[in-house]
């Protein structure tokens, strides 16, 4: 008995199908609001009805994506979209904000929740921590251990990503289209600036790439590990991508799974989208592979090599509609078109010159969409009984519909050839139908008659196979969070020497070498700063350190029952991404003593949700990206270990990027807004992040406003991207 899904995506009507022809076991989509992909085509509700009901016929399931995050002002259409999928016939709802799905599954038990992979679950503190909000599954960070992995399994249902575009920064803590784009990736607009070419001034990196850009992740034959590990769910990136990815995508994890070895369906998977040398992801530890500097965008399948300036030498029979890219070097240099065929090969016709030895990639196969359509059908078995002077009779199992009684014939009575071709058509229902006994004796019925008992009956079948789903009225009033003035202030620091604040979040550099006289510097509280990626590793390492502070500060949802199982106050960080009511008093229920607000709220916005213990990002850095890999490709023979790096994009801007040091054999990096911040003052506490910054901006922790920042930027205090 299959105990898997293999869940496929669906940016639009044709994805979908797509995906279900070719034998996924369930769809995920969005709706037009509160999609983290907002750019695809997504549903209606009309739309997603009809898809379910196609689905469903075929033991599919249908999960929809309302994983942005919700402002108050939002809550209405929020509850209206969960209304509408619900009723659509959703089999689950997917969100990001935790808390929020706490509050919605409290007052509507019998609505399924599944924690988006932007909420970062990543270890067994934060997956208990999401069962305990109501959620039946959670989608993995997709940076999640293999050993981690297995742990959470036997906490709470997991779905793990196996094929697509990976994330630059860890799941739901990318802030870089938002901060220097003005575009959220929180709201599904991301840009995606981790696709643009950028310098890094250390040896060998100087020079312009595609420095953050990652590999497709392709997990291949090692899917059969997550199987092992307890992963419920094999889920595959790409809602922006065209039906035929999908396809190949799933015939490709469908061969594996069942015992092939998937060759001529990897192939397909890389001419329909590639973006280079596939990866296996940090799952499986970071390989050589994992960064994709050199080529951006879909380069497809290698076919053949250039024999002179037009010829291809390649056993691929090329033809009319194909296209091809040349990469020189490992590097693109143009695209071509087909133009004829020859001896041992074909032409080409390009732009640029071409030479010798270039590679030929195929990146458009014209037969590829045909070879890709699928069909699957839901056999159903039917008996017809069409005798005159009798009712006329239809079943299936158990399903048994009689309708007006027969006339007798004069002439040419109904035939049984008539009545199964009448009822082999389904009115577009995916059946496969077959009959079980079929009589008809001398009676007469106009074909216009026969038609409509043939709709009859499929409405009712219809019926019958699939229930209707009640409409749950969804309502989620906006609580009142206590309002007030917190005047007090908090520091995030690597080095608290000299500093003051009534919240001293101390942020090592490396969390095996926590030293007392580390922590002890500086006047105020003392919490230790706890990235959103964390591992039992990890924990192992900071446990000793512990004693040294009266509380812990993450950006991460595991951290609060972390501080909880060790008896330490708790700040929920930034990366909460705290931007509604609902949210930020189910934290403080939860037992957070003090929280921080969503980076991309207005002053207004903050104003709003402000109160004790309550506090904005305003002044220092801004984290934008988290990495949880290494930019310099593990090369750490060559090294030259330094605290800091300058990320330099194409127009020059430039971006402080961070080394630290957790458990594992890599370092993990941070990248910071190429400006500085200093918003305006607001009724929530001042929450300033020197991290990097310690000695230029310390003296003014406390009085931010005299600070010396040349170009400093207000953040979203007057816009919010959300």
């Amino acid at each position: 008995m299959k105990t898997y899904e293999l869940l496929a995506p669906a940016g639009d009507m044709p994805s979908a199908r797509a995906a279900i022809c070719n034998g996924a076991d369930a769809v995920y989509l969005g709706l037009p609001r509160f999609s983290a992909r907002s750019g695809a085509e997504n549903f209606g509700f009309d739309a997603l009805k009809e898809l379910a009901e196609y689905a469903h016929l075929l033991g599919v399931k249908v999960y929809v994506c309302l994983n942005t995050l919700v402002k108050d002002g939002e809550l209405g259409g929020f509850a209206e979209s969960v209304s509408g999928a619900w009723a659509a016939g959703a089999d689950a709802i997917l969100m990001q904000d935790m808390l929020l799905g706490k509050k919605l599954k409290e007052r509507y038990p019998g609505i399924v929740l599944h924690l988006s992979t932007q909420a970062g679950c990543c270890n067994v503190r934060g997956a208990a921590f999401a069962k305990e909000c109501g959620f039946s599954r959670v989608v993995l960070a997709r940076e999640t251990p293999l050993a981690e992995i297995e742990k959470i399994a036997k906490i709470v249902e997991t779905e793990a990503f196996v094929q697509g575009a990976l994330c630059t920064s860890f799941s739901g803590q990318c802030y870089l289209s938002s901060f220097a784009g003005n575009n959220s990736g929180n709201r599904g607009r991301c840009k995606q600036p981790c696709r643009k070419l950028y310098s890094i001034d250390r040896a060998g990196y100087e020079k312009p790439a595609y420095a953050l850009s990652l590999s497709d992740l392709c997990v291949g034959k090692r899917v059969k590990e997550l199987l092992s590990a307890g992963v419920v769910s094999l889920k595959i990136e790409g809602r922006m991508r065209r039906p035929e990815y999908v396809a190949a995508a799933v015939r490709y994890y469908r061969a594996l799974l069942e015992g092939g070895d998937g060759a001529a369906a990897l192939s397909d998977l890389k001419r329909a989208y590639n973006r280079g040398g596939y990866t296996e992801g940090l799952g499986f530890g970071q390989k050589g592979d994992l960064l994709s500097r050199k080529v951006q965008g879909h380069i497809g399948e290698r076919v053949g090599t250039m024999r002179d300036g037009s010829f291809c030498l390649s056993g691929y029979a090329a033809r009319k509609g194909d296209g091809f890219k040349i990469l020189r070097g490992g590097k693109e240099i143009c695209g071509a078109l087909f133009r004829e065929s020859g001896k041992g090969g074909f032409f080409l016709s390009a732009k640029e010159r071409l030479l010798q030895g270039d590679e030929v990639r195929l990146t458009t196969e014209a037969a590829l969409p045909a070879r890709l359509e699928g069909d699957r059908k839901r056999e159903i078995t039917l008996s017809l009984k069409f005798v005159a002077g009798e009712p006329a009779r239809v079943s299936c199992g158990d399903l048994c519909e009689t309708y007006s009684v027969l006339e007798h014939a004069r002439s040419a009575p109904l035939t049984e050839e008539e009545l199964k071709a009448c009822f082999s058509r389904t009115d577009g229902l995916p059946l496969a139908v077959t009959f079980e006994e079929v009589e008809t004796a001398d009676a007469f019925l106009p074909k216009a008659a026969l038609n409509a008992i043939r709709r009859a009956f499929y409405k009712a079948l219809l019926s019958k196979l699939l229930p209707r789903r009640e409409r749950v009225e969804v309502l989620l009033p906006a609580p009142s969070v206590g309002g007030g003035k917190e005047e007090r202030t908090a520091v995030i620091a690597s080095s608290a020497e000299g500093l003051f604040a009534d919240v001293l979040i101390y942020k090592p550099r490396d969390y095996a070498r926590i030293a007392a006289a580390d922590v002890s510097a500086g006047t105020g509280k003392k919490f230790l700063y706890l990235p959103p990626f964390f591992s039992s590793a990890d924990e192992a390492l900071v446990l000793p350190a512990l004693p040294l502070f009266e509380g812990i500060y993450c950006d991460g949802y595991y951290g609060l029952p972390l501080a909880k199982a060790h008896g330490k106050e708790f700040f929920a960080g930034t990366g909460w991404n705290l931007t509604n009511a609902a949210a930020v008093s189910e934290a403080r229920a939860a037992g957070a003593d003090y929280i921080a607000l969503s980076k991309e709220l207005t002053s207004q916005e903050q104003d709003a949700l402000a109160g004790q213990g309550v506090f904005a990002l305003g002044f220092g850095g801004v984290k934008v990206m988290d990495l949880c890999y290494c930019p310099f490709e593990g090369t750490c023979t060559a090294c030259d270990r330094r605290r800091s790096y300058t990320l330099t994009d194409e127009e020059g801007r430039k971006f402080p990027l961070l080394r630290y040091r957790a458990s594992g054999e890599r370092c993990r990096f941070e990248i910071y807004n190429c400006v500085p911040l200093r918003a305006e003052k607001c009724r929530a506490g001042l929450l300033s992040d020197l991290t990097g910054r310690e000695r230029e901006l310390g003296p003014f922790a406390a009085c931010p406003e005299k600070a010396p920042l040349a170009g400093a930027s207000r953040g979203h205090a007057n816009r919010s991207l959300l």
